[in-house]
């Protein structure tokens, strides 16, 4: 049948069921058709009772409703509301254009429902028992909901287009014999995705998904044993990613425009029930757990990317890459990962949101070309383990993360900081030299410390210059030319010695001997060197600045 119904009654060779008939009226009603018994262990799609014909609905005869239906009563405004129903044979709806706002609630599907381009106004699922939905390429006006659902075997939505809000809310995939329980490549989302308590064997593919609100997975729970739990390169979300603890302080986060408040959280039984199908954060807190890698390499966030409180169970071989994300702000507060690597390489992030525990330690951190504009950590956290931080990060000599912090304690004012830093990066660049490099190395570091403590120059003249006074002024050596020669002051002359280029005319006109000769020699070599490191430091410094 390629026409719609137009008298409103349905073809005879249908031969509707009593539940069906109920449907097909209530379809041109507008109003809710409900199966169910009201005792909740009957009415649970995944529970064990039995559902005889009295609940039975054939998926044909919805397709029929959906696709081609008769008109709505006077005054009504055709839907397909259908509540506690046992769905028999395939739904197919691929290809297919409905108008009709559809709203299934505690059904259970036989068979897989397809979508595949197809085109609908808004499809709602609510807490119903799917083998596996087919999307891919479908659209949608306005929202699609799979909340407080159980699709064991996973679903497609790879290059579909939502109009508004797709939520998945408390749903549970599986991915049955597929490597994906999530195959979402080239989604596109014209507002927010929803993923709250979401529980996924599987992966979760989200390559080069295209998000205009925000994306929340709040207290949501991915497990892959492959590779990659959460694989999502190349992902545009305009506002927030939240990868973080459910709970009630989340509420204000997870409103969307229909329902209200989202899908409401089965596991609280305390809570009151939204009857428009609300998501209320549980009183209890859920965090974002994943066991598995995940990789939003090149992803970018309009806002915010919030990993906080999250708990990641590597592998040696696994890893959270975050290479060339670019984001206003990080939030990185997880719980430290026991094994694999955090991967921040190439970042580009204004404030870096961090909590000292959360971070990698025996390189399992790498961040060579990470660019951050301000730290803001949580809790404390001293330079000695931000310089740890840094060395973590490196476990061969770069120079460009401890270039990376200095510029940012320097431009928020922390000069002593960031000179203590650039200090850091001479003394680990140190190891990489010969010993010949090693060795005048260790003398820039104990003399001026690199010309990062120029103050200690002035210490070293002043204790050799002192020295220098106390031997000559008990071994004065003999003039040169007595007629010429100026008062003796064995002050002046250690001073003349030590200080290069300058000329007292003091050290000319005395002839040390013996001991007094090794003395003056020492005085001056130790002089030039102090002049040379304290001038080599300084180019350095002045060159940085």
């Amino acid at each position: 049948m390629s026409e719609p119904l137009t008298d409103g009654e349905p073809p005879a060779e249908l031969r509707l069921s009593t539940a069906e008939w109920g449907l097909w009226q209530a379809f041109r009603n507008g109003t809710p058709h409900d199966l169910r018994t009201g005792d909740p262990v009957r009415d649970d799609p995944g529970g064990d009772d039995a559902w005889g014909p009295q609940r039975t609905v054939r998926a044909r005869v919805i397709a029929l409703l959906l696709l081609h239906g008769p008109p709505p009563l006077l005054g009504r405004v055709t839907s397909l509301q259908l509540r506690g129903a046992l769905i028999t044979g395939r739904l197919d709806l691929s290809g297919g254009q409905v108008r009709p706002y559809v709203e299934l609630k505690q059904c259970r599907f036989e068979d897989e429902l397809l979508l595949t381009e197809g085109q609908v106004s808004t499809f709602r699922l609510v807490d119903c028992q799917v083998p596996r939905v087919e999307a891919a390429r479908a659209g949608t006006d306005g929202d699609l909901h799979l909340a407080r659902c159980t699709v064991p075997e996973g679903i497609r939505l790879t290059d579909a287009s939502i109009g508004s809000d797709l939520l998945l809310n408390e749903t549970t995939f599986g991915s049955g014999h597929r490597l994906r329980a999530i195959a979402a490549d080239g989604l596109n989302v014209g507002q927010d995705l929803q993923a709250g308590l979401m529980r996924c064997d599987g992966e979760v593919s989200l390559r080069g998904a295209q998000i205009g609100g925000s994306l929340y997975l709040y207290g949501s729970v991915l497990r892959n044993r492959g590779r990659y739990a959460l694989h999502a390169p190349e992902m545009h979300v305009a506002r927030f990613a939240h990868c973080a603890t459910a709970g009630p302080g989340t509420l204000y986060l997870m409103q969307s425009m229909t329902p209200p408040l989202g899908t409401v959280h089965r596991g609280d039984q305390a809570q009151a029930q939204d009857p428009a199908g609300g998501w209320l954060p549980p009183r209890q807190h859920q965090r974002f757990e994943c066991t598995g890698g995940v990789k939003l390499d090149d992803c970018r966030f309009g806002d915010s990317l919030v990993i906080d409180q999250a708990v990641f169970t590597l592998r040696r071989d696994q890893e959270v890459s975050l290479r060339r994300v670019q984001t206003p702000e990080l939030r990185f507060t997880p719980e430290r990962p026991e094994h694999g690597r955090v991967v921040l390489s190439g970042a580009t992030v204004g404030n870096l949101v961090d909590r000292q525990q959360s971070w990698p330690v025996r390189a399992g951190l790498w961040m060579a070309g990470f660019t951050y504009e301000q730290l803001i950590p949580v809790g404390p956290f001293p330079l000695a383990d931000r310089l740890r931080w840094v060395a973590a990060a490196t476990p061969e000599y770069s120079p460009g993360p401890y270039e990376q912090l200095a510029t940012v304690l320097r431009n928020s004012g922390e000069d002593a900081d960031a000179r203590l830093v650039l200090l850091a990066k001479q003394r680990r660049r140190r190891e990489t030299l010969s010993l010949a490099g090693k060795v005048w190395g260790y003398l820039q570091d104990w003399t001026v410390a690199y010309g990062y403590r120029p103050g200690l120059a002035a210490l070293w003249m002043g204790v050799l210059w002192l020295a220098g006074t106390g031997f000559f002024s008990g071994h004065r050596p003999e003039a040169l030319e007595p007629e010429k020669t100026p008062h003796w002051s064995p002050a002046v002359y250690a001073l003349d010695l030590l200080l290069p280029v300058i000329d007292l005319g003091h050290d000319k006109a005395w002839n040390p001997a013996g001991p007094g000769q090794w003395v003056a020699v020492a005085l001056v070599l130790a002089g030039w060197i102090l002049a040379t490191t304290a001038a080599a430091g300084a180019t350095r410094v002045l060159r940085r600045q």
